[in-house]
């Protein structure tokens, strides 16, 4: 791909040649698992028992080492460790911020990065994960839309955050245990709000959660994991019907002349578009309420007729309303909402009859906040552009 190429989602899901050598296991389902194990010499008839063994190995204890799968024959394992690998993402580093959260800086294959975010509550531990390294989306407050969409990850590459999260958290339990047998979980809630357009990259995505909830793995209940979109129409029924998380809109602008310029793939899907396709999203109900993501910007979208604009848009449709306070990063065009501002906005959503919290900024001090993801070398590279040009090299 060269820069004269336009990005398309049709560039983004033309499969690339992955390089000679041992196959890596993370990522595979189920299914897939069992056409390598078969391919690769296992006997059908001992398929879906291997499949099992090894699954349980991988995502319920996190062994990465053929050798320790003591269940399986010491012949078997050292064919499957000619074949076969069990490799996550590499942490490059780890940032902790003053109120516990980490934000982990993740190398991928081709030597790309994304960053991680950890954060911990006193009732769940959330991991913020990312579906893509770049953004197609440009949203204009958000950090990560400045840097340029490089490629999907694949599902092992999503899974894997998951994973290599587990690793520092030392959550793995032993072998022959169960994590929840461990006291409650430090990594108990998956949200896909990082880099990337998680509706983009639909089939990764969708393989990796389900290796997520898998009862004999890491075993996350689907209302645990939560999908973020920017708004990708005809992607949204199918998120119901293939992974049946919890969804959450990107949605921040009541009017489609602002949106347009919050949410650029509002001149794609407007939000009369959007807001039809959530109304039929399959699972909307109150139990499972949409929630809509609304980032505060002070004197853009953040007045009293924003709320009451925004409260009957949403009529019909079983939702919360998170508000966030936009997280300044350097370069920023916008400024945070006022406090008392966000507030009132608050009020006017709460005595509509719906939830309307204020989410509590997190990780500012690391740049892990929501909206600042955007990887180190993307950064530095950013950074030595901004002094050239300074200096008028």
């Amino acid at each position: 791909m060269t820069d004269s190429i336009p990005i398309t989602q049709d560039v983004l899901t033309i499969p690339r040649k992955l390089p000679e050598g041992p196959v890596n296991l993370v990522g595979l389902t189920r299914e897939k698992l069992r056409e390598v194990l078969i391919e690769n010499g296992t006997p059908e008839k001992q398929a879906k028992m291997r499949v099992n063994q090894i699954w349980q190995w991988i995502y319920q204890w996190g062994v990465r080492d053929f050798e320790a799968m003591t269940n399986l024959s010491k012949a078997y394992r050292a064919e499957l460790a000619e074949k076969f690998v069990i490799e996550t993402p590499e942490m490059v580093s780890r940032q902790i911020s003053a109120d516990g959260t980490r934000k982990y800086l993740v190398r991928i294959a081709g030597g790309h990065e994304v960053e991680v975010v950890y954060i911990p509550e006193t009732d769940r531990g959330t991991l913020c994960i990312s579906s893509q390294v770049g953004c197609t989306l440009t949203c204009s407050f958000c950090h990560t839309g400045t840097q340029k969409l490089v490629r999907n990850l694949t599902a092992g590459e999503i899974i894997g955050q998951v994973m290599m999260a587990r690793d520092d958290l030392e959550e793995w339990p032993e072998p022959g245990r169960a994590t929840d047998e461990n006291g409650p979980r430090l990594l108990s809630n998956i949200v896909l709000m990082g880099m990337g357009e998680p509706l983009y990259n639909f089939e990764n995505v969708r393989d990796a959660m389900k290796i997520a909830m898998d009862g004999e793995g890491i075993s996350l209940s689907r209302r645990r994991i939560t999908l973020s979109t920017s708004g990708v129409v005809p992607e949204i029924a199918r998120t119901a019907e293939e992974i049946g998380c919890m969804l959450a809109i990107s949605f921040h602008a009541t009017d489609d002349e602002t949106r347009n310029r919050l949410v650029p793939i509002n001149k794609r899907w407007n939000l009369a578009a959007l807001l039809d396709a959530l109304r039929a999203y399959p699972k909307a109900s109150n139990s499972e309420r949409i929630t809509f993501e609304y980032v505060m910007l002070k004197d853009v979208n953040d007045t009293d007729e924003d709320a009451r604009r925004l409260v009957q848009l949403i009529k019909g449709i079983p939702a919360k309303i998170n508000l966030i306070p936009f997280n300044e990063w350097p370069g920023a065009p916008y400024e945070r909402s006022d406090h008392d501002r966000i507030q009132r906005f608050a009020d006017i959503i709460y005595k509509a009859g719906y939830a309307s919290p204020i989410r509590t900024p997190r990780g500012e001090d690391i740049m892990a906040a929501c909206g600042q993801l955007k990887s180190a070398t993307e950064r530095a590279r950013k950074s030595k552009r901004d002094i050239e040009a300074e200096a008028g090299l």
